[in-house]
């Protein structure tokens, strides 16, 4: 995966210790790792990992990498505190974490949250136009926004 990113308490975030730790984990298994979103709760931390197959993620392929990267978190003691662990496909509307899973569903519905306004706007639903080296762009009736990388707090597929 080029440029990892995850996601923290909904916020996308450049790479780090967890990320690196577990990539050659999941592509050793032969699975791609889209993503991590780090979310705090009631009851502590849950770490969810997007994976995603060629053919497809079943219940069986998330237990799978579970056992592994479970293990891996607690050999390395990776974790601090009590945290969930939860294994998940990219699912229909597929979580967007990369530039390069952005520019693979250029022509397709996206929906972006920004972390702040970005020509008056924080969210915007529409078309992916676009992907340069450091921008999308997305058009919404007829208007194209460029949105810094930077900027994106939250980017899916959106599906009608």
């Amino acid at each position: 995966m080029i440029g990892a990113f995850l996601f923290q308490n909904g916020v996308m975030i450049l790479s780090d210790k967890l990320l690196e730790l577990l990539q050659p984990i999941v592509t050793g298994l032969d699975y791609e790792l889209l993503g991590i979103e780090r979310l705090r709760g009631g009851e502590g931390l849950l770490i969810r990992v997007y994976i995603d197959h060629d053919n497809g993620i079943s219940a069986k392929d998330c237990e799978l990498v579970s056992r592994h990267v479970s293990d891996v978190l607690d050999v390395e003691d990776a974790v601090r505190g009590g945290y969930t662990l939860e294994m998940s496909s990219p699912g229909i509307n597929r979580p967007l974490f990369t530039l390069e899973q952005h520019s693979r569903y250029v022509g397709e519905s996206v929906k972006v949250r920004m972390r702040t306004l970005v020509d008056g706007r924080r969210r915007v639903k529409g078309t992916l136009s676009l992907v340069s080296d450091n921008t999308i762009s997305v058009t919404v009736d007829g208007e194209t926004l460029e949105i810094p990388f930077e900027e994106i707090e939250r980017s899916n597929l959106v599906n009608y």
